[in-house]
């Protein structure tokens, strides 16, 4: 990827996060970057090549980050699975707090973006339930599933301007401790 196409990618991010997907035109994007519309079209002739490459940059940001989780020695614990979504490596790049609520009601009309978020949940699912396998789980596809859900509300209730926005450190804290007493700190 070019890194024009990467700059006009994150461009396209920020307005989702901060504008709405609906605020996302190939128009707005055009000005938004600096250019006329036919120079986006240079880059991204449709509206579906622009999806087709925000997802892919969405995806590839993502991918990368739970690489890293994984690619260790140690598979990760429960805890560190957790602290790994809490802390959101990737998302931190691509306004995660603004972008998700949006990529949520993205999927209810955009096929592409509903695949990206079930694919990303999948990833997330798997490596969350084999940690919970190795910690002796006896339903570890449940408790997967209830810890993405707490962890994924985070998102909804705490994110950047949100009304409780003030208290993440506190709602992290009791995320952890629970998790802690639940699966043990390591």
């Amino acid at each position: 990827m070019t890194e024009r196409r990467e700059e006009i990618l994150k461009i396209a991010v920020d307005i989702i996060a901060n504008e709405g997907y609906a605020s996302l035109t190939m128009r707005a994007l055009a000005r938004a970057s600096g250019m006329k519309l036919g120079a986006l079209q240079y880059h991204f002739r449709t509206s579906e090549e622009l999806l087709r490459a925000l997802v892919a940059y969405i995806s590839d940001a993502y991918n990368q980050s739970f690489s890293k989780l994984q690619d260790r020695e140690e598979p990760p614990s429960v805890r560190e699975v957790v602290v790994f979504i809490l802390d959101d490596t990737a998302g931190g790049n691509i306004s995660s707090d603004h972008l998700w609520p949006q990529l949520w009601a993205m999927q209810q009309v955009e096929p592409l973006i509903s695949d990206l978020v079930e694919d990303l949940y999948a990833y997330y699912y798997s490596i969350l339930t084999t940690a919970l396998i190795r910690e002796g789980s006896s339903a570890p596809k449940a408790e997967a599933l209830a810890l993405m859900s707490l962890l994924e509300g985070t998102t909804i209730f705490l994110g950047k301007g949100r009304r409780w926005a003030n208290q993440t450190k506190a709602v992290r804290k009791t995320i952890l401790e629970f998790v802690e007493q639940r699966y043990g700190s390591s």
